[in-house]
């Protein structure tokens, strides 16, 4: 195991302000943790056959801004994130690759469009299992991949390394309180209740509510990452009382306001 070359990865992923950083063996994608399981077509060596370690790269998407979900704002931020998801997941991949260890960068999506995954709601590699096995969180009840230091409002891309790397444990402690306030808060329903993996998500009723709001320029929905209480984040922004959610409760009328105006702007 090359524990150096973690270290140094680690160091440049502190310079780049990657806050989440996780690292995972090939072969832990063969042994199933739970039904169903990822399919051998879509594990790192049916990709890339090269691969030793799976490196997974977590970036937020800020609180703050999640709230004012569906709105230009969020819609930006979003596209700001994914971008600096696959420009440092390349630099990663490239950096490796010069050290003498060939290296692919996989992209935050692997969809095309949203259209598209409404006909196919399912992408060439799961970032979020990727995660689990990193050691990086666990899922909830809303299919998300929970992060003790964000909750669900991370986004994450990879990096197949033919270096072996020493690999992180998986996080054993549930984050879900399965609270149901994701499921309640869906505006279209597609959240089941259920546990993961019990309880899919309907893609398909996801997708398309995204792509109406992507014609609005106001996508991605976000309101079920929005409301999920689990997260460090929530203490840091002080936004630790789920009750400001409620549009109905005047204590917080001067957030409701802010949010309003937001979603008056930028969007048709």
């Amino acid at each position: 195991m090359n524990r150096e070359l973690k270290r140094q990865i680690l160091e440049k992923c502190s310079g780049l302000d990657i806050p989440l950083v996780g690292f995972a063996s090939a072969g832990r994608w063969d042994v199933p943790l739970f039904e169903p399981w990822v399919p051998e077509e879509f594990r790192p060596k049916a990709i890339y056959p090269e691969v030793k370690t799976v490196m997974v790269i977590g970036m937020p998407v800020s609180l703050p801004v999640v709230e004012t979900t569906p709105s230009i704002h969020y819609h930006e931020l979003y596209r700001t994130v994914n971008a600096l998801l696959d420009q440092d997941g390349y630099r990663i991949a490239t950096f490796l690759t010069s050290e003498g260890y060939p290296s692919v960068w996989i992209p935050r999506d692997g969809y095309g469009s949203i259209s598209v995954l409404k006909e196919r709601p399912v992408a060439f590699f799961s970032h979020r299992h990727a995660a689990y096995l990193a050691g990086l969180g666990n899922f909830g009840v809303n299919n998300t991949l929970l992060t003790p230091q964000f909750g669900p409002r991370v986004r994450f891309s990879s990096v197949f390394t033919s270096a072996e790397l020493p690999e992180d444990p998986i996080l054993e402690r549930p984050l879900c309180i399965r609270c149901m306030k994701c499921v309640n808060s869906c505006p279209v329903k597609a959240i089941s209740g259920r546990d993961y993996p019990d309880g899919l998500i309907d893609k398909k009723t996801c997708a398309a509510r995204s792509e109406a709001l992507s014609k609005r320029f106001i996508s991605p929905c976000g309101i079920c990452i929005k409301v999920c209480p689990v997260g460090e984040d929530r203490i840091r922004y002080g936004r630790t009382d789920p009750g400001m959610y409620d549009e109905n409760n005047q204590e917080f009328e001067p957030y409701h306001r802010a949010w309003k105006h937001i979603r008056s702007y930028g969007g048709r």
